[in-house]
């Protein structure tokens, strides 16, 4: 008779404030690993938060869940991170980026001491700025280097496209790409409902772009964090890696010549399997479509180029 090897699936997340919580709890709800560790300066807050959700195990089951330290990386088919300062009102996401890349540089290197095969999924921002950061400091291929980059955005796009046309927000198709910031920009010229065109003057559209843009400020202001759709995102992609679904997500990914764009981490839709990004889509953007995504890229590496990396 032969005998089955078992290799249960891991994912760690590192950080566990709002959105790290929120992510392992979605992640236990939807069965996505059979190990999930959280790991947090904090070590009190991360064992009150497993043990909270190890009471919950009688009603889901299936999951293995403890507060753990760097040495649980070991094996972790995939790291998040979402640890980090967090975005305080009226505070742009680029302002965070000095504070952010020191906690990083630390974070990363513990990480990669005991994982070097896994896939590390960035959400602190600036994301795309610090996807870029993790994939210099660890040295691992780009494509296992991944952010969650303006999947997020894209939702949103598409939830106030649907809202406006009283249409579910799934079969709703478009994309926001670029920076998961300020400088994004909508895909308007490839926005589409089941293939036809959407018929918005250029003030719905504006407006809808505005909400978009603005719908984290809006959220951090009332109640003082975003977490639950950012968590849904961040499920999404680790159920694309891990289910091997060759899924196409707007994800942050390292851009070599696209559409004009290299040596950068931005948010476009990318095929996303358990190799991490297989391959980013070329979009047939316009020619003003074409320029703000080059300022977006150019935006931000104006940033990278204060860094000491």
């Amino acid at each position: 008779m032969t005998s089955l090897t078992y290799k249960p699936s891991r994912v760690v997340i590192i950080g566990a404030g709002a959105v790290g919580t929120t992510t392992a709890y979605t992640l236990l709800l939807r069965h996505r690993a059979t190990e999930l560790v959280l790991i947090d300066v904090n070590h009190k807050k991360a064992m009150g938060e497993a043990l909270d959700m190890n009471h919950g195990l009688p009603f889901v089951g299936g999951v293995k869940i403890w507060a753990g330290d760097y040495e649980d990386c070991a094996g972790a088919d995939i790291i998040i991170v979402t640890a980090g300062a967090s975005q305080k009102p009226g505070e742009t996401r680029i302002d965070l980026l000095k504070r952010n890349v020191g906690i990083f540089q630390d974070i990363i290197q513990k990480i990669t001491k005991y994982n070097r095969d896994g896939i590390l999924l960035i959400a602190t921002n600036p994301v795309d700025i610090l996807s870029y950061v993790t994939w210099k400091i660890s040295g691992w291929d780009a494509r296992r280097v991944i952010g969650s980059g303006t999947l997020l955005d894209s939702a949103r796009f598409r939830y106030l496209i649907g809202s406006h046309k009283e249409i579910d927000p799934r079969s709703i198709h478009g994309h926001i790409i670029g920076e998961h910031g300020d400088s994004e920009l909508p895909v308007w010229s490839l926005a589409n409902i089941a293939g036809t065109s959407l018929d918005f003057d250029e003030t719905e559209r504006n407006e809808i772009f505005a909400d978009t843009k603005n719908a984290a400020s809006e959220i951090i202001n009332s109640k003082g964090s975003t977490s639950y759709a950012i968590a849904l995102a961040l499920d999404r992609i680790v159920a694309a890696i891990l289910l091997n679904e060759s899924a196409v997500l707007s994800v942050s990914t390292l851009l070599q010549d696209t559409n004009g764009v290299s040596d950068i981490y931005l948010g476009v839709p990318s095929i996303v399997d358990r190799r991490g990004v297989r391959e980013i889509l070329d979009l047939p953007l316009n020619d003003e479509e074409k320029s703000l995504f080059k300022r977006s890229a150019d935006l931000l590496k104006s940033e990278i180029s204060k860094l000491d990396l």
